[in-house]
């Protein structure tokens, strides 16, 4: 069962604390909560990693570095670079530089 899955699942009986979801598991099916309480901090840490990425894109654009550098930093191409940020970060001018 995916993470998604288990939020779904959590959601459907009004839990939306993957700590309280865990808690009302019955422990003859699953045995013990630590893996999935893993699970849920690399997905936390991943998201907040994403977000510092995407806020750092767009201060990066906003100071006038190409696509291509961005790309660069990203370990990427400028193509993929802007196809992954470009749209949620992106000022309406930033078609130059592309």
């Amino acid at each position: 069962m995916t993470i998604v899955r288990i939020e779904d699942s959590a959601r459907k009986h009004g839990i939306d604390d993957i700590e309280t979801f865990i808690a009302s598991i019955d422990p003859a099916t699953m045995r013990d909560g630590q893996h999935l309480r893993e699970i849920a901090a690399a997905r936390q840490g991943r998201e907040e990693a994403e977000a510092r990425l995407c806020a750092a894109v767009a201060a990066a654009r906003e100071a006038g570095d190409s696509w291509t550098m961005i790309g660069v930093a990203l370990g990427t191409s400028k193509q993929n670079a802007f196809r992954k940020y470009g749209q949620a970060v992106a000022p309406p001018s930033a078609t130059v530089g592309l």
